[in-house]
């Protein structure tokens, strides 16, 4: 059974000023750094950090944070310089989380840590990776990406002398698990009695900021896809006209700026910001008011009532309206399509290279006992560029012979 650490504060949140500072502004049903239910190896606490700006804090300086800069969010790495990558991707959801957070009274250092930290497990290549690594590990419990990314900040990275992982408090760990079926949430209760798993066997809700983390995700992507398939000159602004989310907030900006439909680049930029703004704002109001209506007593009431934080019916309509459109226009378009279908072929014979030949990986992802856990951790872990890298290294092959690979190291 793991161990459970002490609190991270002392009670009433004044065993640092920063703390003290911190829980004065918070709502009722935030998560205070001082009540947190711990971490799972014991540390003595730091007298001017609370819980969960450690957290942040380890998070940012981790090696897996860093790769996220070379990870592809849509379009792989050699695509463009000024794509989004799985780093700026979290970067635009921690900004989201913390305007939320702070509209709602919520703990900002905990919506932060959970956004920076909700794409660690990412493979190279977006979920092309993701789709390809899981049919590898088919008959050696699949993969997926959200309880990757888990198993990064609890067991992968190595960056402490007592202890793998980072040791995240308990509640940027539940943030980071947003999904999971019955059978893994059983598997991992096992080893974690009570733990980050428990809700989904139970039934219950984490935190009101994982919960808004969870949306400001849903509004990043929605709106930065957009700005990535116009730069690509996969999608066309006339396509989107025709979005309830995208073309009446084009209609108001132009009635206010005559003549910005010449300026392509600044009208698309004013419309996705107001589209930012109005989705956080709409969610910020529609939660407070759930919130007025269900009046919970504090973070342990709330857990125990149905998610509170959500976007309004008409808002919902619309986001899903966008997605739609989305994976039929942008992720599934024919050009989309052979570069993915082309990752997919360097993750799966990346897996069968690695477990046929451990030695051709790390000593400690090699001597790992369930090899194919190991390979799958260690691939997961690659940014695109070490991936086509290691995939010439290994096969004689170039994947991508428009792209340059340079030989940096992982």
């Amino acid at each position: 059974m793991a161990e459970r650490a002490h609190r991270d504060a002392s009670p009433g949140g004044r065993g640092c000023f920063g703390s003290a500072i911190v829980n004065a502004a918070l709502a009722p049903w935030a998560a205070h750094p001082a009540h947190s239910r711990g971490r799972l190896h014991e540390e003595p606490r730091d007298p001017l950090r609370g819980a969960y700006q450690l957290d942040r804090e380890r998070i940012v300086h981790s090696t897996a944070f860093r790769r996220l800069m070379y990870k592809t969010q849509v379009f792989i790495n050699h695509e463009g310089d000024l794509f989004r990558t799985r780093l700026t991707h979290s970067m635009e959801v921690a900004q989201l989380s913390r305007a939320g957070a702070r509209m709602l009274g919520l703990n900002e250092d905990l919506c932060e840590a959970i956004a920076l930290a909700h794409d660690l497990g990412h493979t190279p290549f977006g979920h092309a990776g993701q789709d390809a690594l899981h049919a590898c590990m088919a008959a050696h419990g699949g993969f997926e990406h959200n309880l990757q990314s888990l198993r990064v900040v609890d067991r992968l990275e190595q960056r402490f002398p007592r202890f793998d992982g980072l040791n995240l408090s308990f509640e940027t760990r539940e943030g980071i698990l947003k999904h999971c079926s019955r059978a893994r949430a059983e598997a991992i209760e096992a080893g974690e009695p009570g733990g980050v798993a428990r809700r989904f066997i139970d039934g219950t809700q984490p935190s009101l900021e994982a919960q808004l983390v969870n949306l400001a995700d849903e509004i990043a992507y929605n709106a930065h896809d957009i700005d990535d398939g116009v730069r690509s000159g996969l999608l066309e602004v006339a396509q989107l006209d025709a979005l309830s989310a995208f073309g009446p907030l084009r209609r108001e900006v132009l009635a206010e700026h005559p003549g910005l439909e010449r300026h392509e680049r600044r009208l698309l930029f004013e419309v996705l910001r107001r589209m930012r703004t109005r989705y956080v704002a709409d969610l910020v109001a529609h939660t407070a008011a759930a919130l007025e209506a269900a009046a919970p007593a504090g973070i342990e009431a709330l857990r125990k009532l149905p998610a509170l934080a959500a976007l309004p019916p008409r808002c919902r309509a619309e986001s899903d309206e966008l997605k739609r459109f989305l994976l039929h226009a942008l992720y599934r378009h024919p050009q989309v399509a052979a570069t993915t279908d082309a990752a997919r072929e360097v993750v799966r014979r990346l897996f069968e290279a690695y477990r046929a030949a451990p030695q051709e990986m790390p000593e400690d992802f090699a001597a790992a006992p369930e090899r194919e856990r190991a390979v799958a951790d260690y691939i997961a872990g690659m940014t695109d560029r070490f991936a086509l890298r290691e995939f010439q290294r290994l096969t004689g092959e170039i994947a991508f012979p428009s792209a340059l690979h340079p030989g940096v190291p992982r």
